[in-house]
């Protein structure tokens, strides 16, 4: 148990460069609180202890702002940064030295019966408000932009961004499509709507004048 907690607390150290001491982690950090509130929950599960195992993980999501179900699997090392508004959902699988931002949804689509949250592969980083929805894999050393919203396999070693999100690196080279993908300058999707029925509106004052 303590070297599970000192390799957590080293990981945090490695990824935040906020973070200022071991004490500080251990203390202050909600990620912290939330993993090893989870392990006891998981236990407690895994024990058919399901009313226990419940209370423990809603007592850490009153505490630290993430919600992870008892039922979830979740390998070493995992920094959850910031952390508020993180859910983890039953069947969600999560692998070795991963890094979660806050906002982040591993959950399901309503439509699967038995596995219907994602696996995720090791050293994955999933940025600030992604979704991850459905029973797929998300592959070793894959990236995540923020906010995308993921709901189908990604292969290992790839970045995935975008609503739906799509693979724009792969390998650590661009796929033919990632030139189009811009990420800053994106389109307004209302705007462009609305700019579109200013110019039916014109069309028919101009039909109605005649």
């Amino acid at each position: 148990m303590f070297h599970d907690l000192r390799e957590l607390i080293a990981a945090y150290k490695a990824r935040d460069p906020a973070a200022r001491s071991s004490l500080e982690i251990f203390l202050l950090y909600p990620g912290v609180k939330a993993v090893r509130s989870h392990r006891k929950a998981h236990w407690c599960y895994e024990h058919n202890l399901k009313f226990l195992a419940r209370w423990i993980s809603q007592a850490s999501r009153r505490r630290t702002g993430i919600e992870i179900h008892p039922g979830a699997k979740i390998g070493r090392r995992l920094v959850i940064d910031h952390g508020m508004g993180v859910v983890i959902g039953e069947t969600a699988e999560i692998g070795d030295d991963c890094l979660i931002y806050h906002g982040v949804t591993l959950g399901g689509t309503g439509k699967d019966c038995g596995k219907r949250h994602p696996t995720i592969g090791n050293n994955v980083l999933i940025g600030c408000g992604a979704k991850v929805l459905g029973p797929f894999t998300v592959g070793n050393n894959s990236r995540i932009a923020a906010n995308s919203v993921v709901l189908t396999e990604i292969p290992p070693n790839c970045t995935a961004v975008g609503v739906p999100a799509r693979v724009v690196w792969r390998e650590g080279a661009k796929e033919n499509y990632a030139s189009e993908v811009d990420q800053i300058n994106v389109t307004d999707p209302v705007a462009a709507e609305l700019a579109a029925l200013k110019e039916q509106l014109l069309v028919l004052n101009t039909r109605i004048q005649r």
